[in-house]
């Protein structure tokens, strides 16, 4: 027996399989301790003397360049005058966190960042500079950098013959 023609689709719903809900991001280390500040003496001493230069420049990256270097660590400077900078660093941390899968949470991020402002700023610097970062050049120089890797990349890749016989 035929079925009867109503006018709407009939879908076979047998095979029908919702799809998988999301995965979450995995939850990495950080590449170096919070505690291994001498490990690059450069980034040590410039946290110590200078850490709005420091926050400037993670600011930077994690922001991806909608903010200047200049402006979150002149903000973070005048912040520091009343002890507030810890605060405001608090949530670049963080930020760059959720951005590169880091662990940790919001409270241990503030617990870091009021009991070792330095420690954290530095640890935070280093990881973006294991990820490929240069901190010097800040986010536009390091996507023109990027960009112009990808040329280079695609200029020396070897061209194939049209005329290749077995």
């Amino acid at each position: 027996m035929k079925p009867t023609a109503t006018g709407f689709p009939v879908s076979d719903t047998s095979s029908y399989a919702p799809p998988p809900p999301p995965q979450p991001k995995p939850i990495v280390e950080w590449s170096s301790g919070l505690c291994d500040c001498f490990s690059d003496c450069g980034i040590c001493c410039l946290t110590w003397w200078c850490p709005c230069v420091t926050f400037g420049r993670i600011a930077e990256i994690v922001d991806r360049g909608s903010s200047s270097c200049a402006t979150t660590g002149a903000l973070y400077t005048l912040l520091g005058l009343i002890r507030c900078a810890c605060i405001y660093s608090r949530f670049y941390r963080s930020k760059m966190r959720e951005q590169h899968g880091l662990e940790g949470s919001g409270c241990t991020d503030c617990f870091i960042h009021c009991c070792c402002e330095p420690c954290a700023l530095s640890q935070e610097y280093r990881e973006l500079q294991n990820r490929g970062f240069d901190m010097k050049i800040g986010w536009q120089g390091n996507v023109e950098q990027q960009s112009r890797g990808v040329a280079m990349t695609a200029v020396t890749v070897p061209s194939v013959e049209q005329n290749m016989n077995r």
